[in-house]
């Protein structure tokens, strides 16, 4: 059976060594030399992929990754303010042990996948994912049958449990690394996991699967 429709869901490059293990939403950082090269790995593999329209989160190191792969296949990029990472609110910089100190139980509510939980001054779970499935049903509706997406991992992981039906809760399953590529493909409106985390920069460097940051 062939797809109606292939999502590559695909990962920022990294931001930099310093921002590793803490939480980065909304603040806007650019790629670091490190991620500017796997943005190039990722083109190699996106070209293969043959993807006829591209989204991007607003986001800076999303558009830088987005832009170094469409100048290497020839493909521009759509801007969706809804592919945007969740906004931490005051837990941005944060690392968890920091944040589990300060604020014990508004984690434990944010652990406990609530749906009416919002991160202090910062964005509720109940509107990202709506967002998030607003900005999927666009792709789903779209013309293109084969869509590269640019985004951050928490958008990535609502999209997959969004397209197969699984519980919002069963988000922190899916591990989704820098500059990775996770596959979807539609039959008949359902989605099927086709490729996970895939990581053409770790393969062409011959890196183990230790290279990833479920943060940002």
């Amino acid at each position: 059976m062939i797809a109606e429709k292939t999502l590559l869901l695909a990962r920022h490059g990294c931001t930099g060594g310093e921002f590793h293990q803490r939480f980065f939403g909304s603040t806007d950082l650019p790629l670091d030399t490190e991620g500017r090269k796997q943005a190039e790995a990722l083109a190699s593999y996106v070209r293969s992929r043959k993807p006829e329209r591209c989204f991007c989160s607003p986001l800076m190191r999303a558009r830088q990754t987005a832009d170094i792969v469409g100048r290497k296949i020839g493909l521009t990029f759509d801007v969706d303010p809804d592919l945007r990472e969740i906004d931490f609110g005051q837990w941005e910089g944060m690392s968890f042990d920091e944040i589990a100190a300060s604020d014990p139980e508004t984690v434990r509510r944010w652990a406990a996948w609530e749906k009416d939980f919002a991160f202090p001054e910062g964005e509720s779970v109940r509107d990202f994912l709506e967002r998030v499935k607003r900005a999927t049903n666009r792709m789903v509706a779209d013309s293109a049958s084969r869509i590269l997406v640019v985004t951050h991992g928490g958008v990535i992981r609502a999209t997959i449990c969004n397209l197969l039906g699984l519980p919002d809760s069963q988000h922190l399953l899916f591990g989704i690394a820098p500059a990775s590529v996770t596959t979807i493909e539609l039959f008949d409106g359902r989605g099927v996991l086709t490729r996970l985390n895939n990581c053409p920069y770790m393969e062409k460097q011959s890196r183990g699967p230790n290279y990833s940051d479920h943060r940002r």
